[in-house]
């Protein structure tokens, strides 16, 4: 199964690349330490350049996360915060998450869209409060270019130095790679599964 993953993630090339990390930025379940971790091996094994793979899937980071900024912007918050009721078990959060996620930009500024790049969740969520507040455009792609370049890179390097280090040793690798990804599949659906509004816990 783990060469079935790898080669659909080789084979889709850079542009499937810069897809498959805008929808992960957009909606959930394959998370980015995925998509860059398996590409990352991809380098080591001489199939991927590492600076094309850099280039395509910070795009598409970028990307992902400008489609919840430019809602923030361009929807407000009476259409958002209806969107989030109703759709809010598949995107796993609920307005209440959001609300926090504004006071946390109002108190800390712009740059909680930079720091925020590398945390879970937050990364992407924290797009819509940027967004809510009208944030410039361009600093907000900016800094998350920024951030998600970085986070980007440490994943790459990371998938392409257990590729390395682990080359000849196709079991445990394979071991390793489908774990990651059945574990990222089995988060969200607990998630979703487990999910209500806090009004009714």
């Amino acid at each position: 199964m783990h060469e079935f993953i790898v080669t659909a993630i080789t084979e889709a090339g850079y542009v499937g690349i810069f897809i498959l990390m805008a929808l992960e930025n957009v909606f959930p379940p394959l998370p980015s330490e995925v998509i860059m971790g398996v590409a990352g091996m991809a380098v080591a094994r001489g199939e991927m350049g590492f600076w094309p793979l850099m280039l395509s899937g910070t795009a598409g980071t970028v990307l992902g996360n400008y489609v919840w900024y430019w809602l923030g912007a361009h929807w407000g918050r009476h259409r958002l915060e209806g969107f989030v009721a109703r759709c809010g078990r598949w995107l796993t959060m609920e307005w209440e998450d959001v609300e926090q996620a504004r006071a946390i930009f109002r108190r800390h500024g712009i740059w909680v869209v930079f720091v925020f790049r590398f945390l879970p969740i937050l990364r992407t969520l924290i797009s819509l409060p940027a967004g809510l507040a009208h944030m410039k455009r361009w600093q907000f792609l900016v800094f998350t270019f920024a951030g998600a370049f970085i986070w980007n890179f440490l994943l790459v390097e990371g998938g392409r130095l257990l590729g390395s280090w682990m080359e000849g040793s196709e079991q445990v690798l394979g071991g390793i790679v489908v774990g990651l990804f059945v574990l990222s599949v089995a988060i969200y659906v607990w998630r979703v599964i487990r999910w209500k509004p806090r009004a009714d816990r």
